[in-house]
């Protein structure tokens, strides 16, 4: 016999375990910050700063704002400085951020399920005039946002706002932000529930409540009858679902989200009734307070918890931890065709109507509003609602008036009956007033929307459904590029001899609704800005060529020889 040892009789040394890094989740006793963001959260409370401003730095000026309290804590107040004029793309970037930042600030008022009565709206377009340089933008969240606002008027601002019961408590921040609800709730005759009161309730019991102003990162809320506010890219959801058993009532959502890892919310198959939507609305935000990651920002947001825990966990301990009680199984609610945008003459439950018109990109003004007000109080309306779609909406006008306000409005530039383009495009704000931003976005579609539609006139007819373009200026995609029908990631691109120049990283087929997905991206497929108009309207005559009678834009993009989509 061999003298040499048998090793394969040795048991082999098993791996030890890869420990896995603390996330800093409060729940599981990690209370010390992991980030800078974390430690100024815990020196002090976000929403103390508002006395700072009012008393120190509203007399001091733009010079004597703490970083810490300017560059953090002034957001949840709805205040982020904007961007210095004069530095291109290349110049975006944390390392030039004294550069960059302007000694003016981006202000965003928060309007709950994008609802205002005239007094609102005019007190809205008054401050834009006075303090804004009469900028006022709708954006997606069915906010209104100004710029050029000097902190020395913040007090003034907030005085005005809050004396017709407006606010920007934690319109940004890492905070429960403004709750989206349908722009024609109570009234539309599509609704299956009126998700209003529990909206309200979540606003009367939360907002600007200490126990939740120090979320990992930002939290996201949509709550409608029906599918009309994108509840698949939120982290929380309530979607109006009739139950066989108990009536109409919500069916709950968690998790979905855009940026960099983009994911779509999951059902949790839970039945809520409206009494009760702002009690699990505390538990799924309570969750994300104690369990949600804090050790990275680019990780911390909801959905990273529920992609690891899974969905069945997340229900167990929003019942057992959280709820204290089980939750009622439902069913799903049945997806719609197309977006809900509610551009266009409706009529309502109440008889009258909604006119919804379209400004390009959500870009308004002070002047333009206060007019909108003025036009809307000549048809007899005192509602006006901001859309997930940068649109506005006029309530309650009599059929006699409707034509009247739909020509007072035309001659605003804001149509109810728009082109495809005017109707189907968004833009975030982009590096017009954005430190983030690569590229020109809002400022851009002004000029794009008008050349879409002299360029492709002649087949607009044969357009049955929806195009959607999403011009995004940086990858945090808060204009949604990944689920637009052509959406666009700004950043800059070569342009073939060797210069950087603004460009757009190209996603297409993403969707929300009856197929909700992802855009396609094509390997190393770019266009320059400059290539825009160009690259639109060579996509879309191939669609229109090559499409099958009702085939939407997703659906061509799916089969499609990747050379038609270049």
């Amino acid at each position: 016999m061999s003298s040499t040892t048998d090793e394969s009789a040795t048991p082999a040394r098993r791996a030890r375990p890869a420990k896995r890094r603390a996330e800093g989740q409060w729940a599981l006793g990690y209370r010390e910050p992991l980030n800078a963001n974390e430690q100024t959260k815990k020196d002090d409370n976000p929403l103390n700063v508002r006395k700072r401003i009012e008393n120190i730095y509203a007399q001091t000026g733009f010079d004597g704002i703490d970083k810490s309290d300017l560059r953090g804590r002034f957001r949840w107040w709805g205040l982020y400085t904007q961007r210095e004029q004069g530095y291109d793309g290349t110049y975006t970037g944390d390392e030039n951020i004294d550069l960059l930042e302007a000694k003016y600030f981006m202000m965003r008022v928060r309007c709950d399920a994008g609802a205002l009565n005239l007094a609102q709206l005019r007190t809205i377009a008054g401050i834009s005039t006075e303090f804004g340089r009469d900028t006022a933008d709708l954006s997606d969240r069915e906010n209104v946002q100004y710029h050029w606002i000097e902190v020395e008027n913040v007090p003034e601002i907030w005085r005005r706002l809050e004396s017709v019961g407006l606010k920007t408590t934690e319109a940004c921040g890492d905070c429960p932000r403004v709750v989206l609800g349908s722009p024609l709730a109570g009234e539309s005759l599509d609704e299956i529930i009126d998700g209003t009161p529990a909206i309200d309730e979540i606003v009367r019991r939360y907002i600007g409540n200490p126990e939740y102003s120090n979320l990992p990162r930002k939290f996201k809320t949509a709550i409608s009858g029906q599918q009309d506010v994108v509840h698949e890219i939120n982290d929380v959801a309530f979607i109006g679902v009739e139950h066989p058993e108990h009536g109409p009532g919500f069916d709950l959502w968690v998790g979905g989200g855009l940026s960099t890892n983009p994911m779509l919310a999951q059902r949790v198959g839970a039945w809520v009734p409206l009494e009760e939507v702002a009690d699990v609305w505390e538990g799924v935000v309570a969750i994300f307070r104690d369990y949600g990651y804090r050790r990275l920002r680019s990780k911390a947001r909801l959905k990273f918890l529920i992609k690891d825990w899974g969905i069945e966990k997340f229900r167990e301990v929003l019942e057992t931890e959280y709820l204290k009680r089980p939750l009622i199984d439902g069913p799903a609610p049945a997806a719609p065709e197309r977006p809900i945008d509610h551009v266009g003459i409706q009529k309502l439950r109440n008889g009258l109507n909604a006119v919804g018109v379209a400004p390009i990109a959500g870009r308004v003004s002070g002047t333009i509003l206060s007019k909108v007000a003025d036009a809307a109080e000549r048809a007899g309306s005192d509602r006006i609602r901001f859309t997930p779609y940068q649109k506005l909406i006029v309530l309650d006008v009599a059929d006699d008036k409707v034509e009247q306000l739909v020509t007072e409005l035309e001659a605003l530039g804001l149509p109810a009956s728009p082109s495809p383009w005017r109707k189907n495009l968004m833009a975030c704000t982009g590096i017009e007033f954005c430190k983030l931003s690569f590229v020109e976005t809002r400022k851009r579609s002004q000029a794009l929307v008008p050349e879409l539609e002299e360029r492709l006139a002649d087949i607009n007819a044969q357009l049955d459904v929806p195009v959607t373009i999403n011009i995004n200026g940086c990858p945090n995609s808060c204009a949604r590029s990944q689920i637009a029908d052509i959406g666009f990631k700004g950043q800059l691109v070569d342009d073939g001899e060797g210069n950087q120049v603004e460009g757009f990283q190209v996603h297409l087929g993403g969707a929300l609704g009856f197929d909700a997905k992802f855009g396609r991206k094509l390997r190393q497929h770019k266009v320059t800005s400059a290539e825009l108009g160009d690259y639109i309207e060579r996509v879309v005559r191939t669609f229109v060529k090559e499409r099958t009678p009702g085939e939407r834009f997703g659906e061509w993009v799916v089969r499609a020889e990747e050379a038609d989509l270049r």
